[in-house]
This record gives C-alpha cells, structure tokens and sequence, in this order.
C-alpha cells in the first residue's frame, strides 16, 4: 500500500499552513483513494475529500452541471463583467488557493500543465494544489509531475505568478 507523497514548490519556501491541512485531508481518506488499490476517478477523489476542504474555508465543486462548478474569473470586460474564466475543482478565495485532482490523465493529457497554466490565469489566485495518483498503469505519476516542476523551479527560465505549487501523489 502506497502513501500520501507530497512536494511543495519553490522547495526554498516552507508549505504554507493551508497546504499542509490540505495534505491532511488527503491523509484521513488514503485508506479510500489508495492508487495502489483503486482505480478511481477524479470526481470520485474530489468527493472523498470535499467535506475536509470545505471545513477548511474551500468552496468545491458538486457536479458537472454549470451551476455546480467553480468559476474563477480570467477577463473581465465592459462595464467589469465576467468575460472569460476557468473551472477549478476547489478554491479559498481568502487564501488564493485553487486545487484540482486529477486521475488517469493527469500525465498521459497532460492535464497537470493545463492546471499550471489556467492557475497562472486565474484572477487573485495565488496557489496551485494538483493532485495526481502515485500509481497510473503501471508508472508513478506523482513523481513525473514532481519532476517536472522541479525542472521548472530550478531553470528559473520561466517566472510564474504563483507563490507556491503543491503536488500531491495519492
């Protein structure tokens, strides 16, 4: 049985509080989420840990119908109405904080860099938060996300507007 693996980036800044409550959250359901064991879905994940995001100030999102997502504003236009946005599963507005759990296609679409790049988007957003499974046909997603962001960080060819980027492996 796998564990909760986790990594926060810049690795020169310390996780914020949020995120290691964050991390907590995963911690209490492993048991249920293991990808070692289960073959869930995102939504499925997303579900296990809703009611901890929430406790923690998160809003979250409940279905696919457009009322039940999330909507982060991108563009604003005339007269300051909304223009354009993006869907996030989780979000603290006070903290800035979006968070997306992704399953299979974390790394086969790369849905781990369209997360980056719609957080970087993202009106008053601060931080990332992506969640990938640890095991994903028979390879470790979590830890090709990690390197990729390590490779990121540590070129420092490309500045994000981000304070910090958590990846968690469940």
């Amino acid at each position: 049985m796998s564990q909760i693996h986790w990594m926060f980036f810049p690795k020169s800044r310390k996780a914020p509080e949020l995120a290691l409550n964050i991390i907590e959250a995963f911690r209490e359901v492993h048991n249920r989420i293991d990808s070692d064991i289960y073959e869930l879905q995102s939504n499925q994940v997303l579900r296990e840990i809703t009611d901890s995001l929430e406790h923690l100030g998160f809003q979250v999102e409940t279905g696919k119908s457009r009322d039940q997502k999330i909507k982060i504003p991108v563009l604003f236009g005339l007269n300051g109405k909304l223009e354009k946005y993006f869907d996030a599963d989780a979000f603290h507005s006070e903290a800035g904080f979006v968070i997306e759990v992704e399953a299979g296609r974390a790394v086969v679409n790369y849905q781990f860099l369209k997360d980056l790049f719609q957080a970087c988007m993202m009106h008053d957003v601060r931080y990332l938060g992506i969640a990938v499974r640890n095991v994903y046909r028979n390879r470790n997603d979590f830890e090709i996300v990690v390197r990729f962001f390590d490779t990121l960080f540590a070129s420092n060819r490309l500045q994000l507007p981000l304070d910090g980027v958590l990846i968690i492996g469940y």
